[in-house]
C-alpha cells in the first residue's frame, strides 16, 4: 500500500502532462518510439510521455505567395511575374512522413513550375491566357504534391511587369489599333451617309423641280444674315427645274 500511494504522484502527473487537445482544424499525428502509430482526431487525447509523439497538422486551407521573379518569355521577353498558391492538407500522415516541410516544398516547386511553364510561352499568351496558364502550372504542382498529402487548391498569378520600353511598343500598337479602328468606323458612316443621300437624291429626282427646290431651301439657310453677301454659281440644271416646275405649277392652277 506505501508503494502504491508513493507512485500514485507520478502516475498522476503522467497522466496529467499527457492530456493533449487537438483542435477542430487540425489532425494529431502520433509516433511511438519514432514508429507512426495513428491519427488522432480534434478533441481531447492523451500521449503516453516519453514514448510517444504527437504532431499536430493544420488542416484549413493554406495560402503562400510566391514572390515576384523574372523570367525569360519563350520570345525573350523579360517579364517580372508572381503568384499566390492555395493548397490544403488531405493526408496528416503522410504530410508528416513524406516530406520534412510541406509548406516550403511547396513553395519551391510552385517557383519551378512557374518559370518552366512562363518559359515555353510567348508574351501574348502570358497576357491573353492567364487563367490557362495558371491552370497549367496548377496541374504539375497537384501531380508533385499529392504524395505529401498536399492538394493544391488553386493558383493565381497576380502581376505581370513588363520592361519599359515594351510597355512604349505595346501602347504604340494599341494607339495604332484605335486610329485604324477610327478610320474604318468613319468610312463605314461616310459609306452610309452616301447611300441615303443617293436614295434621297434618286427620290427628289423623281418629282418635278424637286432638286431646284431642295437647293432653294439650302441657300435660304446659307444667307440668314441680311449684311453678307452669299454668291452662288448655279448649273443650268437648276434653271430648267425652276422652268419644270413653274410648268408644273401652271398645270396645277388651270
Amino acid at each position: 500500500m506505501e508503494i502504491f500511494f508513493s507512485i500514485l504522484p507520478f502516475v498522476l502527473a503522467l497522466l496529467i502532462l499527457g492530456l493533449r487537445v487537438i483542435n477542430q482544424y487540425e489532425q494529431g499525428v502520433v509516433l511511438t518510439l519514432g514508429r507512426y502509430t495513428g491519427t488522432r482526431k480534434p478533441g481531447l487525447t492523451w500521449v503516453f510521455i516519453g514514448i510517444q509523439r504527437m504532431n499536430k497538422v493544420d488542416m484549413r486551407i493554406t495560402t503562400i505567395d510566391i514572390p515576384k521573379q523574372e523570367v525569360i518569355t519563350k520570345d525573350n521577353v523579360p517579364v517580372m511575374i508572381n503568384a499566390v498558391v492555395y493548397f490544403q492538407v488531405k493526408s496528416a500522415e503522410n504530410a508528416t512522413l513524406n516530406i520534412k516541410d510541406y509548406t516550403l516544398a511547396v513553395s519551391q516547386y510552385s517557383q519551378a513550375a512557374l518559370r518552366d511553364v512562363i518559359g515555353g510561352v510567348e508574351l501574348d499568351a502570358i497576357l491573353s491566357e492567364r487563367e490557362k496558364i495558371a491552370e497549367e502550372i496548377q496541374n504539375i504542382v497537384k501531380k508533385a504534391t499529392d504524395p505529401w498529402g498536399i492538394y493544391v487548391t488553386d493558383i493565381k498569378i497576380q502581376d505581370i511587369e513588363l520592361p519599359a520600353d515594351m510597355k512604349r511598343i505595346m501602347a504604340k500598337q494599341a494607339e495604332s489599333e484605335r486610329e485604324r479602328r477610327a478610320v474604318i468606323i468613319r468610312a463605314e458612316g461616310e459609306y452610309a451617309a452616301a447611300e441615303q443621300l443617293s436614295r434621297a437624291a434618286e427620290k427628289l429626282s423623281q418629282i418635278p423641280g424637286g432638286i431646284s427646290m431642295r437647293t432653294l431651301q439650302t441657300i435660304e439657310k446659307l444667307s440668314g444674315d441680311p449684311s453678307k453677301a452669299t454668291i452662288f454659281a448655279l448649273p443650268i440644271e437648276f434653271y430648267e427645274g425652276i422652268k419644270t416646275l413653274t410648268e408644273y405649277f401652271k398645270a396645277k392652277g388651270k
